[in-house]
């Protein structure tokens, strides 16, 4: 599992957690909900700077979104 896909998994876990939509994260961070949706699928990268957005967003620590899925 690559890093993109890993950050997909837990950024749609952690925004399901809080009861957000996409388009209220997308708000609370600042990016587009299309952009949003792209890193949720896993089509995109985001960068480290959309990372820090979408951690503040989420009230997690940046590492929370890119930690690896216990097995």
């Amino acid at each position: 599992m690559d890093l993109k896909e890993v950050m997909a998994i837990n950024m749609r876990r952690l925004r399901y957690d809080k009861k957000l939509t996409q388009e209220e994260l997308a708000e609370r961070s600042g990016l587009s909900m299309r952009y949003v949706g792209s890193i949720e699928r896993g089509a995109v990268s985001a960068s480290v700077s959309v990372l820090g957005k979408v951690a503040v967003a989420l009230d997690v620590d940046p590492c929370d979104l890119i930690r690896p899925p216990k097995r």
